[in-house]
């Protein structure tokens, strides 16, 4: 026996709250991936190369900021002590590459004595960080 106000309705499914919970879930998972970047250097202006490349992330970033002062993974160190800390950062047996973030201003020389010890490093790969 039916009541009178039920009519022969079809069942229907309403898609638009799960096309709402979807696109919540999208923005979700974009803003979050843009702060998964991470960035091991201190604000420099690196200068312009037109055949600058990708490299793969390293745990290993010396910076050179415009007055000279160096930084290791963004804690600051003196020149004598830098090539002994990036010693115990290169694991042995293995290339580990060591970015140099020089700003566009550092004196060439300061950069030139930075690399030279990071070179005495075994096991050390250097790279200049430039932007394209």
């Amino acid at each position: 026996m039916r009541l009178p106000d039920e009519s022969e309705k079809p069942a229907e499914i309403n898609i638009v709250p799960m096309i709402d919970v979807i696109f919540s879930i999208l923005a979700f998972f974009i803003i979050s991936t843009l702060y998964l970047t991470r960035s091991e250097g201190l604000p420099v202006n690196l200068p312009n190369a037109k055949t600058a490349q990708s490299q793969p992330s390293t745990k290993i970033t010396v910076t050179i900021q415009p007055d000279g002062e160096i930084a290791l993974n963004r804690k600051p160190i003196e020149l004598e002590a830098l090539e002994q800390e990036v010693r115990s950062l290169v694991e042995p047996n293995s290339e580990s590459l060591v970015i140099v973030n020089a700003d566009e201003k550092v004196d060439h020389g300061r950069v030139v004595s930075v690399m030279d010890r990071l070179r005495r490093v075994e096991g050390a790969k250097l790279a200049i960080a430039a932007q394209r």
